[in-house]
């Protein structure tokens, strides 16, 4: 975990109102570079609207968003993502139809001109995705498998093999295992150590208790659209946490 650097992300006094509805009340939350921040709270707690907000999907009513040291004001998930965010969800992106490496190079692929007609440079880009999943720790039969045919955890690899690839600096995670088996999820919190381990920053909502505490270095719980706790996860316990959850505790700060 990288302690010493100035955030990479960081939420100042963010708020978020639906008419009268109170979404997020004065959000202040930061994330380093190389660190794993898991966001903890039960359904409505504010933790997809949060999310939306550092991704572009949604805008603050109130507060401010600094990432890379600059205010940003997001319109769009265009925007973050052309600024280095990704947000991973449930479902995925990826083509179904198509192989490991046409998924890799969706919308970057490499081609070149034949008598002034583009042709795919396919064994280039196929020696790049095999590298680069290597590189990950991801194991594929083969890069030729079209992505229907493989299993959750390793479409879920694929994902974050190619936004690490591609140069993503910060990566959000919306329940990634919830349909995963139990080794497909152990192979997932590893790809998550190693992302992290690469200096890329990533916010993980998950309720699994278990799943923060083996891969966080933080945990920040939402009730009611505030922050009841911030806390490293080494010197928290999941029975504190819980209470954090539930509010049987007053805010913690680390």
């Amino acid at each position: 975990m990288n302690t010493e650097s100035t955030p990479l992300v960081e939420l100042r006094g963010v708020c978020k109102y639906f008419g009268s509805v109170v979404a997020l009340k004065d959000i202040t939350v930061s994330v380093r570079a190389g660190e794993v921040l898991a966001l903890l709270g039960d359904n409505g707690a504010g933790k997809s609207t949060l999310i939306k907000i550092i991704s572009g999907g949604l805008q603050p009513t109130a507060g401010r968003v600094v990432f890379d040291g600059e205010d940003c004001h997001f319109t769009s998930p265009a925007d973050s993502k052309a600024r280095g965010i990704e947000t991973v969800y449930q479902d995925l992106s990826l083509c179904m139809n198509v192989d490991v490496v046409a998924n890799f190079f969706m919308g970057r692929e490499l081609t070149r001109r034949i008598l002034g007609v583009p042709v795919l440079r396919e064994r280039e880009m196929q020696a790049i995705t095999e590298r680069a999943l290597s590189a990950a720790g991801t194991r594929i039969p083969s890069v030729r498998t079209n992505a229907e045919h493989l299993s959750g955890g390793q479409r879920q690899a694929i994902e974050l093999s190619r936004f690490v690839h591609w140069g993503g600096k910060m990566v959000m995670l919306d329940e990634p295992f919830a349909a995963l088996g139990v080794e497909q999820t152990r192979r997932g919190l590893e790809m998550i150590a190693r992302v992290r381990d690469q200096g890329v920053a990533v916010i993980l909502i998950t309720h699994n208790m278990t799943h923060a505490f083996q891969v966080a270095d933080r945990i920040v719980v939402l009730r009611h659209g505030r922050i009841t706790g911030d806390v490293a996860t080494a010197e928290s316990s999941p029975e504190e946490v819980v209470r954090m959850i539930t509010g049987d505790v007053s805010q913690r700060v680390a």
